[in-house]
């Protein structure tokens, strides 16, 4: 295909650095975007002016819609939007605190909500393009431990599935990424919550003991970034959009559970269900 130009947010590191770099390498521009700009210094030395580079914040929606404008004032058209700024918390309801709730929300939902509402009508006014988010298999399943970031993810899928139907007429195409585990440094950048001791022993507790496993912490994670980071460049191609892109078999299967387990649960309540109509 033809080379095209892309939108990254949290292109320093992560998924977002691995599409950045692919795309580069096959002769794509990107407009990324990240808290440290200066992190990818080295990539703009070996791509010049194909590497549009911003410093910005998402849960800053001025900066960030300043920085969507300033991209598009700047490049002309972009057909494509990678939306991959996050992080994860970790820690029971009780654990956590008001800062780390407040930041999973305006991060990991505000912030892309915010993102996309600018872009549209940029997309509108240039006939269409594609809006990819970057969300997690943590969308479709729950942990016990994990609540907020499973909120935040829950969230924004809701809020974009209901978007598809508006923008569908314009030309634009949303979907919803879902990666499960992958070979990143994710899991280093939790926002860990102070431990309780009344939750040691429970769920929570073997989720913190999880984390502390420098395994699950250093890369034994099944999945491939770049593969990853791969998909995701071709599912812009794609027609139409597809709305969910799960990606790793850890993520089939969990999300799999999950759906069937939530199924069986809406059959078994059918009959109470009807009893409630007139």
């Amino acid at each position: 295909m033809a080379s095209q130009t892309w939108f990254v947010t949290g292109a320093s590191g992560g998924i977002g650095r691995v599409v950045t770099e692919q795309l580069l390498e096959r002769g794509d521009r990107v407009a990324a975007t990240a808290r440290r700009p200066e992190t990818l210094a080295g990539l703009a030395d070996r791509h010049g002016d194909r590497l549009w580079t911003a410093a910005v914040d998402v849960t800053d929606t001025q900066a960030l819609n300043d920085t969507v404008d300033r991209a598009f004032a700047d490049l002309g058209r972009i057909g494509v939007v990678v939306s991959n700024a996050g992080r994860g918390a970790v820690g029971a309801a009780e654990e956590m605190t008001v800062a780390s709730i407040d930041e999973q929300i305006a991060l990991n939902m505000t912030a892309p909500i915010h993102l996309l509402r600018r872009v549209l009508p940029h997309f509108r006014a240039q006939g269409g393009g594609r809006f990819i988010q970057v969300s997690t298999m943590g969308a479709q399943i729950s942990t016990p431990g994990a609540g907020m970031y499973h909120a935040s993810k829950w969230g924004v899928e809701g809020f974009f599935e209901s978007v598809i139907g508006e923008v569908e007429p314009f030309g634009v195409g949303i979907t919803l990424v879902e990666p499960g585990s992958v070979r990143t440094a994710f899991g280093a950048h939790l926002d860990v919550a102070p431990a309780m001791p009344e939750y040691a022993q429970g769920p929570a507790g073997r989720i913190r003991a999880y984390l502390d496993s420098v395994d699950n912490l250093t890369g034994q994670a099944p999945g491939d970034p770049r593969k990853v980071a791969a998909a995701i460049i071709a599912s812009a191609d794609v027609a139409p959009a597809p709305r969910r892109l799960a990606l790793g078999s850890d993520a089939y299967q969990a999300m799999r559970t999950a759906l069937t387990g939530r199924l069986a649960e809406l059959e078994a309540g059918r009959r109470t269900a009807a009893t409630t109509d007139f």
